[in-house]
This record gives C-alpha cells, structure tokens and sequence, in this order.
C-alpha cells in the first residue's frame, strides 16, 4: 500500500510509503488518505503522527497522475478531491503531528499543513513550486497555506519560488520544531507523549474551537458543540418519549 495506517492504542499513523516517487500523490493515494482519515475519527485514537517513508516527505501530486487531464477534469476530480483528503485530515478531531525527515514540496506542504504541529529535520526543505510548472498550489496552498503559515511566507514561495531551509522554515513559521537530522522520530514521540498527557475531551474541543476562530470549519464547529449541548438536554428526552409513543402499536383487537 501506498498509504498505510497502523492503530495501537492513543495512536494512530499515516505513513506514506512511495519512497522510490518520492512520495509523489496519486489519485488512489488522495483517496485512502480521505478513507482513512473516517477510520481514524472513529477510532480510540488520541493523536495523530503523520510520517513518510523514505528520503522524501511528500513531492506533491504525482504529475503523470494528473498531467493528461482535460481542464474539466482537473479541476472537478484531482483538485476537488484533493481538497476533500486534506480537509478530512486538518479537520480530525484528534491532533496530528507531521514528522518531515524529508522535502516537503508543493501538495507536499499543502498536506503537512493540516497539522497541528510539524517537525522538521534540520536537512528538510520546504516549498511550493507550482507556478513554474504553470499551475496554481491547489490543494489549499494559497487557502489554509496563508492562514496558517502567513500570506507574505505563501506569497514568497509560490510567486517567487523560493524553497526554505528547515530553521528557516521555522523562523517563519512553516514548521514549529527543527531537531538534527535522524533525531526526528524521537521528536515526534515525544511530542505525542505531550499530547496525550493532557485531557483528551478538553483537547479535542480545543482544536475544534481554534479552527473555527481559523476558519477552518466555522459552521460545522458551530452546529457540532451546539448539537452536543441540545442532545445532553431533559427537552430532548421528552421529545424522544413522545416521539416513540406516537410510533407504538396499538395493541388489542375490535371489541
């Protein structure tokens, strides 16, 4: 498989594993990346740690994945669907770590910016290069990109091309931790522990209010905490009882 996902206990990984593409998305990718994600929220997981196998973290979308498209095409089915993975995984009500031992690229970034946190190996490069190729960062990366990393950060990598170096990276906020290259792992470990050393429920509702002051899902946090509230109520439980009562059936025959 291509992207893998083990469970064991708090923790859930997704791990890409196209090491010889560079990690390079394809469409079959996008797709269990989505997949996995509802399995994940489903699950007893507490955190999420988003890794990659290989020397390369993610180098974006597949081009020969997308490349002989018709425009109509592209733009309903590879950026569409896109989208709907990386909103699934910035989205999650688990927090998620992203381990960068490796360039991350164009639809690279764009998906390790879902995370809450990311970690970076000291030797990881980082950059969106698709306007070189004459197409836009689609898969949020002049969206989420710019509300997470900042618009002149966004605007210096996609307009100008440039390709940061992990301190960089983190001075400008694209990462939040850099450590010595083969030390990532234990970073990130570390980084779970933290997580999952504090209330789950308040963590969860934390993130879920945080990207809605984002604007990541404003209405959905919204009728989410709302819904929560109006189902723990005595107004609903009576609703329910007279509910089910009109739906019994009568019992007993003509008299």
């Amino acid at each position: 498989m291509s992207v893998e996902l083990t469970l064991a206990g708090d923790l859930a990984e997704l791990r890409l594993n196209r090491p010889a593409k560079l990690n390079a998305l394809t469409a079959e990718m996008v797709a269990d990346l989505q997949a996995y994600c509802r399995t994940i929220e489903h699950s007893d997981a507490r955190v999420v740690l988003l890794t990659a196998a290989g020397k390369s973290f993610c180098a974006g979308g597949d081009i020969e994945a997308w490349a002989d498209r018709t425009p109509e095409a592209f733009g309903r089915f590879w950026v569409r669907e896109g989208h709907a993975a990386l909103d699934a995984l910035a989205r999650l009500r688990q927090p998620v770590i992203a381990l960068l031992e490796g360039h991350t690229l164009g639809g690279g970034l764009e998906l390790a910016a879902c995370a809450d946190l990311r970690i970076a190996e000291a030797h990881v490069k980082l950059g969106q290069p698709e306007t070189g190729l004459g197409i836009i960062p689609g898969w949020s990366g002049t969206q989420r990109a710019v509300r997470r990393f900042g618009a002149q950060a966004a605007r210096r990598m996609a307009l100008m091309g440039e390709v940061f170096e992990a301190e960089e990276a983190k001075a400008l906020g694209l990462v939040d931790q850099v450590v010595p290259t083969g030390q990532g792992r234990s970073a990130a470990q570390a980084a779970v522990a933290r997580v999952t050393a504090r209330g789950a429920r308040a963590s969860e509702l934390t993130k879920m209010m945080i990207n809605a002051a984002e604007g990541e899902e404003t209405g959905r946090v919204i009728e989410s905490l709302a819904g929560a509230l109006a189902a723990g109520t005595e107004e609903l439980a009576q609703g329910l009882e007279k509910f089910r009562a009109k739906k019994a059936p009568e019992c007993g025959g003509k008299t």
